[in-house]
């Protein structure tokens, strides 16, 4: 057995006692304190004093933050054609663009949305790379508001309230987005390159979609 007891000793650089609260490194040639923390680094002299503090490290980094917008459309329709379009789960797809490669998962046990109620789809938000998201209808109340939330997805928080309003000549829509982008300060940096843009366009198209169904609203003066 000598083999394998070499092949699984911890570095000499690395104290017994931290052996026990860490996994055994499969490597012998490099520090046990690097394996734990570091599974990319193949370095053997960076010093345990320095490994010991990158968890706590990682946490000084700033966290993204948690955005959000508000887009209000007036739709010359009623409140209960409003509702009975935008409560389907699939007429989805028909203001969703195209090149987001929307696809919505069969499995959901209604046509009407109810709370509780999951919902399963693949969107291609970026790259043309499918990116599974489920979400939960969280709140129901017909004919006044829905809301969604992110339970598996792209985002580290999404919550989409959709609210109803009746008023002369039609419909007021207002969606409320609460979103979050993971990886620290690197999330915030993407929202500024690109995820804030694409989200615009996405809301944009909609509402394009919307006066197309529905028609472009006449103002009441």
């Amino acid at each position: 057995m000598p083999i394998f007891q070499n092949f699984l000793r911890p570095a000499a650089s690395v104290p017994l006692c931290l052996c026990a609260f860490v996994p055994h490194c499969l490597c012998a040639s490099v520090p046990l304190c690097l394996c734990a923390f570091l599974p990319l680094c193949l370095c053997a002299s960076v010093p345990l004093c320095l490994i010991a503090f990158v968890p706590f490290s990682l946490s000084l980094f700033p966290m993204s933050k948690v955005y959000s917008f508000t887009k209000v459309q007036l739709i010359p329709t009623t409140v209960d054609n409003a509702w009975d379009f935008f409560a389907t789960p699939v007429n989805l797809v028909h203001i969703t663009p195209g090149n987001m490669g929307f696809k919505l998962k069969s499995g959901y046990t209604s046509e009407r949305m109810y709370a509780g109620q999951i919902i399963e789809y693949t969107v291609k938000p970026l790259f043309g790379i499918p990116v599974y998201w489920m979400t939960e209808i969280t709140h129901v109340e017909d004919g006044k508001y829905f809301a969604d939330e992110q339970r598996f997805g792209p985002y580290s928080l999404w919550h989409h309230q959709h609210h109803f309003k009746a008023i002369e000549g039609g419909v007021e829509m207002t969606d409320t987005v609460h979103y979050k982008i993971p990886y620290w300060f690197l999330g915030d940096i993407a929202n500024a390159l690109f995820v804030k843009n694409k989200l615009n366009s996405i809301f944009n198209y909609r509402y394009k979609k919307i006066e197309e169904r529905f028609g472009k609203f006449k103002s009441q003066n």
